[in-house]
């Protein structure tokens, strides 16, 4: 008889993506990350495998609400323009409004372990093809709607805009002048025409 998980497996790997994501995955010790979840390591191993295993579904877990969150931002304006400027000035708001971010665990996540994890290199390589495809879909709406030119080279445009949302969530962990922060986003929204 298979005996039944005595934890909410939803909430231990909430916790686990939380250590992950403040941490990154060398420093998240094992008690660190046991401690958090509420479990024993046993039950650790039982329900997520190893600590590089636990990672990964942590890390498929974020991108997938992440990327939610970035299409459900993108809802917010009016026009594709506007859309993007909400979603760029929300990651400069957020930071000074609540403080000193994690940035984005993916992102985290490519810096730390993508150079020399070719697994962790494809899932951050995947996450970032997804955001496009996202922004595609909007600037796709704009070019139907007349908002946007009938040449816009849709792909490109897309692809700018996620180094762009890359660059300024990178760049706002280290709290740079509020005018250098808008600047950048203005400059960025120059592409969208």
């Amino acid at each position: 008889m298979v005996r039944q998980r005595e934890f909410d497996e939803g909430k231990a790997l909430d916790a686990a993506m939380r250590v992950f994501w403040e941490k990154g995955f060398e420093a998240s010790s094992l008690n660190d990350l046991t401690f958090e979840m509420g479990i024993q390591r046993p039950s650790l191993y039982a329900a997520f495998g190893d600590k590089k295993q636990l990672f990964e579904t942590a890390l498929r877990k974020y991108t997938q609400l992440h990327a939610s969150d970035i299409r459900s931002k993108l809802q917010k304006g009016k026009t594709v323009k506007e859309s993007f400027r909400f979603l760029l000035e929300g990651i400069v708001e957020e930071e000074y409004a609540i403080g000193p971010s994690k940035g984005c665990f993916c992102i985290n996540t490519m810096v730390e372990l993508a150079p020399h994890d070719e697994k962790f290199e494809i899932l951050t390589r995947e996450h970032q093809m997804y955001l496009a495809t996202i922004f595609q879909e909007k600037i796709e709406q704009g070019v139907h709607s007349g908002e946007l030119a009938g040449d816009t080279n849709i792909k490109a445009l897309a692809q700018g805009l996620v180094i762009t949302l890359i660059g300024l969530t990178v760049m706002m962990k280290a709290r740079p002048e509020r005018s250098f922060a808008d600047n950048a986003i203005q400059m960025a929204l120059t592409m969208i025409k």
